[in-house]
């Protein structure tokens, strides 16, 4: 059986992929922190902390695979330095602690379109996060490139949710590539690729989840 960390459990994949996760047999347990506490349950482990301030040294770092769920909008961070630090930093960060602990599988929710030498700040951000990833040395990495995201978000996002019923009204004309991916079905890919732990690194675009 194994233990996840899983970043970023209060968003819309990451609070899909709690959910799936407390319920497989596979999974021992689950530690994901947070900067608020969620509902406990006998196999969850809630650290309520600010990621930013972590050392690694903290002793819930060990697990057996980590699944990566953060994400934000540059309008919701406020500015590019925060969002590159939610979207690119913490990630890394998140990686490195977990690797020096021991974990051997990352699984990580990234954009369609993401690419390092992109002249969008928001896929570029993406991009080198991916690239970043692989340097740190995980045995087993996937990555997902979701298109538009579908779900019901605790956060007001009216552009985002604009986007979505465009989508699905048109989607017998988008190509599947555009279409909008629910959040179940991408947690869903994130928790098998995180305990299959394939070795190398699994690219999973918008089309294939």
């Amino acid at each position: 059986m194994a233990i996840i960390l899983l970043a970023g459990a209060t968003g819309l994949v990451g609070s899909e992929v709690l959910k799936l996760a407390l319920a497989d047999p596979r999974v021992s347990r689950v530690i994901a922190p947070t900067r608020r506490a969620l509902a406990p349950h006998p196999h969850f482990e809630n650290p309520v902390t600010e990621m930013k301030h972590l050392t690694g040294g903290e002793s819930w770092w060990r697990a057996d695979a980590v699944i990566c769920a953060l994400g934000t909008t540059i309008r919701k961070a406020g500015s590019q330095a925060a969002f590159r630090e939610v979207d690119h930093e913490l990630p890394l960060l998140i990686a490195k602690f977990c690797r020096e602990q021991g974990a051997r599988s990352y699984a990580l929710t990234s954009s369609i379109g993401a690419k390092a030498s992109s002249s969008s700040f928001y896929l570029r951000t993406k991009g080198e996060t991916e690239r970043d990833l692989e340097a740190i040395g995980y045995p087993s990495l996937t990555i997902l490139r979701p298109s538009v995201i579908g779900g019901l978000r605790s956060e007001s996002r009216p552009m985002e949710r604009f986007s979505v019923s465009l989508l699905e009204g048109l989607r017998p004309l988008v190509p599947r590539r555009y279409r909008v991916i629910q959040a179940s079905r991408i947690a869903a890919r994130l928790l098998e690729s995180a305990l299959a732990a394939a070795p190398g690194r699994t690219i999973y675009e918008s089309e294939e989840i």
